[in-house]
């Protein structure tokens, strides 16, 4: 049986925080004779901790990263630096982003939006369908009303910030927006975190345009170098630390489209139609949100189905 070495942190660290010198000794003789540990493992035990490179240059949606400023060069840093000692989630970004990274570039680019953009989407939801506690949901991490301003169907039975494609031309078409009303994309992109009354209000107050001269609240201060710190790490893995092989990446979803117009009894029978199961209409399908879809409004969606094979050759 494997110890559980989460539960001993949590006992060890306070005991020793609040021991003696002598009675810290006394503890760790009686962890060696235990057996937990070799006398090795504890009595050399050492970590070796460097910060990461930081890039002598850098650029986001076009727009140059002035790092020869101290402050921009240490914002720069912290992010890199968090995230490239954040190992698990990193490693399954990265996974993701073979997935979907081409899906939603492709969809930037069609909507003639910069495709840096594509790692504040990684910043807001790591590539995954979460919902915030403030209840923003999806890919793009949009609150339900702003979602349907800018078309995007919400209700009980469909959600489409949970599409990727639909939301990422919603996200397009407010980066647009915002870009039209600050004239720097970097600005765009704190206005997504922030707001545009807020953006506009700093800008105004401290007579700023450039995002890396405005003083911001440290979640939108930050917010801009973390999506810069993703696209330096995820395009530069093996500087990084990260050695993945293509085998450990995941591969884009194969599948092919069923339009449909009207109502779904059960997805599970339309599933089972389509020779799959409901698991996996629902992984390819993230926007359905309920077993079956009434579809009272008479809506057009494509859902999309595995290719046969593709689940089991992969």
């Amino acid at each position: 049986m494997k110890f559980p070495f989460n539960r001993f942190i949590v006992i060890l660290i306070p005991l020793l925080s609040f021991c003696s010198s002598a009675d810290s000794e006394e503890l760790l003789s009686s962890f060696r004779s235990s057996g937990w540990f070799s006398k090795d493992s504890v009595d050399q035990f050492y970590q070796d901790i460097r910060i990461p490179p930081i890039p002598a240059e850098a650029s986001f949606a076009g727009e140059r990263v002035p790092l020869e400023y101290l402050d921009v060069k240490e914002s720069l840093k912290r992010e890199i630096t968090s995230l490239s000692f954040f190992h698990g989630t990193m490693v399954y970004i990265m996974q993701l982003d073979n997935r979907y990274g081409n899906t939603i570039k492709r969809v930037l680019k069609e909507e003639g939006v910069p495709e840096d953009i594509y790692y504040i989407c990684i910043a807001e939801s790591g590539l995954q369908p979460v919902v915030s506690p403030a209840r923003a949901a999806g890919y793009w991490q949009f609150l339900a009303g702003t979602a349907r301003e800018y078309g995007l169907v919400v209700d009980s039975e469909v959600d489409e910030r949970y599409n990727i494609e639909k939301s990422t031309r919603a996200a397009a078409a407010y980066f647009k927006k915002a870009y039209e009303e600050f004239g720097s994309w970097t600005m765009a992109a704190a206005s997504y975190n922030t707001g545009f009354k807020n953006v506009r209000y700093r800008m105004d107050i401290q007579s700023q345009t450039n995002y890396y001269d405005t003083q911001f609240l440290q979640e939108t201060g930050r917010y801009v170098f973390r999506a810069i710190a993703f696209k330096t790490i995820l395009n530069n893995r093996e500087r990084y630390g990260f050695n993945l092989s293509e085998e450990d990446l995941y591969p884009e979803l194969e599948y092919y489209l069923v339009e449909v117009k009207g109502a779904i009894k059960n997805w599970s029978h339309f599933a089972a139609k389509h020779n799959t199961n409901f698991k996996l209409i629902k992984m390819y399908n993230q926007w359905i949100r309920a077993n079956q879809l009434d579809n009272i409004q008479r809506r057009s969606y494509m859902v999309k189905v595995p290719k046969k094979g593709f689940r089991e050759n992969n």
